[in-house]
């Protein structure tokens, strides 16, 4: 298990897991990348999580794209809710494009998901960011098993500088919505 689990994850170290393997079935990752994410590619990654998506919600909503090239500007909805990607009208989007298009992705996704046990948890960050389906419980057990706070499930937020990401006993966010 772990020499699959060690290529799909280059950050995960088997050292990383305290005296038992993963509670996590890193099988089950949806590769996202929030740069690709970021330039353009929510309505994408939506569509490749739509299929597991669909195991736990009977009518998974719409994501819409709103590109204006001249301005620049990307945008997404969903259910009547805007998120600006990046804009040259909203100072600073660009350069946290890649966490803004992670948070959309997040919040569109675990939204719809309100009344289930199931969460939308992200795992890394940046260029290695994934997703995976969760229950709390089982975020909470890799939370206890994984050494390596990095490595752990969490709910992307928009606070700088980890964005949600566990880092060394400190968090800007929380395991739960």
């Amino acid at each position: 298990m772990f020499s699959g689990l060690l290529k799909m994850l280059p950050t995960f170290r088997k050292d990383n897991v305290k005296d038992t393997e993963s509670p996590l079935n890193y099988d089950d990752l949806i590769s996202l990348d929030a740069e690709t994410l970021a330039e353009e590619g929510i309505a994408g990654a939506y569509q490749r999580l739509l299929p597991e998506l669909k195991k736990h919600i009977r009518n998974p909503a719409q994501i819409y794209e709103y590109i204006d090239s001249e301005i620049p500007e990307y945008k997404v909805s969903c259910n009547g809710e805007e998120f600006t990607i990046y804009s040259a009208e909203v100072p600073g989007s660009e350069e946290e494009s890649w966490a803004r298009a992670t948070y959309s992705l997040f919040v569109i996704v675990n939204a719809q998901l309100c009344d289930s046990e199931i969460t939308f948890f992200a795992i890394d960050a940046d260029n290695n960011l994934s997703g995976m389906f969760l229950t709390e419980q089982e975020a909470m057990a890799a939370r206890n098993i994984i050494k390596s706070e990095v490595d752990w499930p969490y709910i992307p937020t928009l606070d700088a500088p980890f964005y949600g990401q566990y880092h060394e006993g400190k968090s800007a966010g929380c395991m739960s919505q």
